[in-house]
């Protein structure tokens, strides 16, 4: 079968589209058919070596398509279900076996490519708006790159709680792609400084939480924006790492709070991975939760999908079609 292989980090070029064996179930394990295959920021900090995998390595994390085959002590999934699966490495290739337990049924009406687009993405923007900070109306969030994968979701997801959504974007036609999602207003960040309109937009108050991704170029301005005993939710970091941070300033700031977190906590255990995946694919199915597709490639093409994702130039999501 085909796959995509990283031999040493490097930038897009590193990887290769390779032949290997095809792979067989082991005990509570599935084999998938993959069907599609979403691409995620996650895929390039461990490509780039930012996020350290042993190598070689099929790359990828989140996938979706048919069980053909079980391994010992499954009962469910059966073969024939349709699937889908993240966090589980190796979602770059037309098979894969993922534990038994971290794959989820998708209801009738759901197509691979919707679960491979919403899974990772959406249940990302599930945590951070429902349990990391859970809004509540009158509240006030600040969404950064509002327009991406992530970003439009959350949208969606804050204004569906009815918290007040400030989104920044870096061009006019991402922007009305963010208040299509939701975002009450949308900061330009290319041509206005996002702190100054922020707390204009809410008149010196500051805002309950920021949800971030971008990192280096927007954390320390964020802080800033933050009501007393605001929250600074650091869930990516596409712009790069911060530097080195004193957590004396949280107390300077107001009494602040800081997390880092990552979806793999949010959803550790099969009851959690059920009922968040279950939340946000009736969402997908119902046309409550909109997945944006950008752009489909084949498995051949996927260093263009990284060099598209890496150049900031998208919206929604990049799917990868074996």
């Amino acid at each position: 079968m085909k796959a995509i292989r990283v031999q040493s980090p490097g930038g897009p070029e590193a990887l290769r589209y390779e032949d290997v064996p095809q792979p067989s179930p082991a005990a509570v394990q599935v084999l998938v058919k993959v069907e599609a295959v979403g691409v995620n920021y996650i895929d390039v900090y461990q490509r780039t070596g930012l996020y350290k995998v042993a190598t070689p390595f099929t790359l990828g994390q989140e996938a979706a398509g048919v069980v053909t085959a079980v391994g010992s002590g499954v009962t469910d999934p059966k073969v024939g279900d349709r699937v889908a699966y993240t966090s589980i490495l190796g979602a770059y290739a037309e098979y894969a076996v993922v534990p038994a337990d971290r794959v989820v049924v998708l209801p009738d009406g759901v197509t691979a490519r919707q679960a491979a687009a919403a899974l990772l993405q959406g249940m990302t923007a599930h945590y951070l708006a429902c349990t990391t900070y859970p809004l509540k109306a009158g509240d006030t969030c600040l969404v950064h790159a509002a327009a991406g994968g992530v970003g439009l979701l959350l949208c969606q997801i804050a204004s569906r709680r009815g918290a007040r959504v400030i989104g920044t974007v870096s061009t006019r036609e991402k922007a009305a792609l963010a208040r299509e999602a939701g975002a009450r207003d949308v900061i330009l960040y290319t041509e206005q400084d996002f702190e100054a309109e922020v707390k204009r937009l809410t008149n010196g108050l500051g805002l309950q939480v920021v949800y971030d991704s971008v990192g280096k170029t927007t954390f320390e301005k964020g802080l800033n924006c933050l009501t007393r005993r605001g929250m600074m939710v650091l869930y990516g970091q596409s712009s790069g790492p911060i530097a080195s941070f004193d957590p004396q300033v949280l107390s300077q700031k107001g009494s602040l709070f800081l997390t880092r977190p990552t979806l793999a906590h949010y959803v550790a255990t099969r009851a959690e991975l059920v009922a968040r995946a279950g939340e946000v694919l009736s969402w997908v199915k119902s046309g409550t939760l909109k997945v944006r597709i950008e752009h489909e490639f084949s498995l051949a093409e996927t260093a263009e999908a990284h060099r598209a994702l890496e150049a900031r130039k998208t919206t929604g999501k990049l799917l990868l079609i074996p």
